[in-house]
């Protein structure tokens, strides 16, 4: 039996969250805060991380999952915290693969090291568990997925202007102002005015001095801790920055749209949630609604480029996957990978654990049949794992960098 995270322990508790989005998490931990919760983000990187993981969790098994226990471990092993007063939050998407032993992995890796009274809490849609302690209110709901958005949005924007600035420091300084002044629209209420702080932060960081010299775009997919977290890929985001590439990278809404559209395809497919598709098809209305508010904003502006409508990405994939194909990252990986070649973005990073049978499939398996379409396409599948040494991956980059280079150069 194990320990479960109540209501009454967010009055003494501190929740300890692994690292994933460096931005979106500037938002959502204090919108928790505003609703009693104590989060901590964990943001160590370094190497007994990868040692922790590997000691409680087997090296075949998903890499982000030993990511993720490594870091758990790593930070209560560190002397820093009360480990009465302690509990650990995950979130799951529930999917057909490793990474929906988490919570088991997790669990066991506590009793076996003697501490199986700190609580786990499960943040997932697909009722792997359904007694989490968080009360997740509708108030609560809506400053999630707002906080969400706002973090795509300023995630986006930063990646058309960091590669770009002249002083290093002001895209990240911007952001943090950026933030620390929102925040306090979702204390009063002001923070659904989304048309006026779309605005805001455009105006914002379209200010930063920055350069005119083009640069190749480079678009990262993958796996979705892989893809976004940085001590999953290594920083891939600030590494291509570094060698002169800009960065494309899509919001996580996108996949939790993917999310709510499976349901959709599980009715059309195989006649489930007969009773919730209702709700399925509302709530990806209102979201791409969301959505739209941004894309608007960035298309009357000028200034920067807009991100794709997500109907436009799921057209994109059909005639390459099957919808029902939705293991991991499913039919979404190869839909991006198309919406970024026919958008421009040529050169495409495929962030994956090594041996993730669902990705495998639809990333490095899907790559041909992408290139016979679109022969341009430079795309370059990177394994990521614990044996996997830096520079392997570093180079396979470097290639790809290459191949990228003279393809410009070529089309001058």
């Amino acid at each position: 039996m194990y320990t479960k995270f109540t209501s009454d322990m967010k009055k003494d508790h501190l929740v300890l969250v692994p690292s994933m989005l460096p931005i979106h998490f500037k938002f959502l931990v204090p919108i928790f805060e505003m609703n009693g919760y104590k989060l901590e983000v964990l943001e160590t990187d370094n190497d007994n991380i990868r040692l922790e993981g590997l000691a409680h969790v087997h090296n075949d098994m998903c890499y982000p999952a030993l990511l993720v226990i490594g870091q758990f471990f790593d930070a209560l092993k560190s002397g820093k915290y009360d480990l009465d007063h302690v509990a650990l939050a995950i979130t799951q998407t529930g999917g057909g693969c490793r990474a929906s032993n988490y919570l088991s992995l997790l669990r066991k890796a506590l009793e076996r090291e003697g501490l199986d009274y700190i609580p786990v809490i499960s943040a997932n849609m697909s009722g792997l568990e359904k007694d989490s302690g968080i009360d997740f209110t509708l108030p609560l709901i809506m400053r999630i997925i707002y906080g969400t958005l706002y973090g795509d949005a300023l995630m986006w924007l930063k990646n058309q202007v960091k590669p770009y600035e002249l002083n290093p420091g002001d895209t990240d300084r911007v952001i943090d102002e950026i933030v620390a002044e929102l925040l306090h629209s979702f204390e009063d209420g002001q923070y659904r005015k989304s048309k006026k702080i779309y605005q805001i932060m455009i105006d914002r960081m379209k200010a930063i001095p920055r350069s005119t010299e083009p640069k190749i775009r480079v678009g990262i997919v993958g796996e979705i801790y892989m893809k976004y977290s940085p001590l999953g890929n290594g920083h891939l985001e600030d590494y291509l920055i570094q060698e002169g590439f800009e960065p494309v990278v899509s919001g996580v809404m996108d996949f939790a749209l993917y999310s709510i559209e499976n349901g959709l395809i599980d009715y059309r497919y195989y006649h489930m949630h007969a009773k919730s598709h209702h709700f399925y098809q509302l709530a990806k209305d209102v979201v791409m609604r969301m959505q739209k508010n941004f894309m608007n904003a960035v298309k009357e502006d000028g200034t920067f480029r807009e991100p794709d409508d997500f109907s436009e990405v799921i057209r994109n994939g059909k005639p390459f996957i099957d919808p029902g194909v939705k293991m991991g990252e499913g039919w979404l990986l190869t839909s991006e990978v198309v919406s970024l070649v026919k958008s421009g973005v040529d050169n495409v990073i495929m962030c994956q654990p090594f041996g993730c049978l669902p990705n495998h499939i639809v990333a490095k398996g899907m790559t041909k049949k992408i290139k016979e379409e679109y022969p341009q396409a430079n795309i370059a599948p990177i394994d990521y794992d614990p044996s996997a040494s830096k520079v392997n991956q570093e180079n396979r980059i470097r290639l790809m960098m290459a191949n990228a280079r003279l393809n410009a150069q070529e089309f001058k």
